[in-house]
């Protein structure tokens, strides 16, 4: 099985998802969000063909990495293999998160993407809608996205969010985030 990538693995990131993570690029995105920060990644042909065992053996050699973040692009149009990815992420110990343009509750309706929740632990739904854009926000770029506990979710049969992250916390430009280890 093969995953199209926008870039090769990011290691050592602390501003997508809590911890120190390595990111995943996905190459193809259909969303079109104005304002996205990652335009170059929309094409569905640009980007490179990778095995997905590539991809899993490359993770396995980044050390102290608390989780992997998939994002992109939008992960969830290569269902399959990000759900290879998240599994071989957990068994190395891992935590997963994941950035979707979609929101949990039409990926609940795609049996190939309800496979991929299972694999998800904090998922970030929703197209970014530049109106709604906010730079208070913690690990989401507006306000209508949500962070979601994604096994409680799946558990309770309701979408729960990640608590902490529930509401809006204003950040001063002079206090150091919660989510920064300097």
């Amino acid at each position: 099985m093969q995953i199209r990538l926008a870039a090769d693995l990011q290691p050592d990131s602390i501003v997508d998802g809590e911890g120190i993570r390595t990111v995943l690029w996905t190459q193809g995105c259909p969303h079109g969000c104005k304002g996205c920060h990652n335009p170059q990644t929309h094409s569905f042909n640009d980007g490179v063909l990778v095995d997905v065992e590539e991809v899993i053996e490359a993770l396995r050699e980044i050390k102290h990495q608390d989780g992997l973040t998939l994002s992109g692009g939008d992960p969830v149009c290569q269902s399959e293999a990000c759900y290879e990815i998240s599994k071989a992420a957990h068994e190395m110990g891992m935590n997963v998160w994941c950035y979707t343009g979609f929101t949990y509750e039409t990926m609940l309706q795609n049996p190939k993407h309800r496979k991929l929740l299972e694999q998800i632990d904090v998922l970030v739904d929703g197209k970014f809608i530049l109106e709604e854009k906010s730079y208070d926000l913690h690990f989401r770029g507006s306000r209508n996205q949500r962070i979601i506990d994604v096994q409680k979710s799946l558990q309770e049969e309701r979408v729960v969010l990640v608590e902490k992250y529930a509401e809006d916390k204003k950040i001063s430009r002079y206090e150091k985030p919660s989510y920064m280890f300097i």
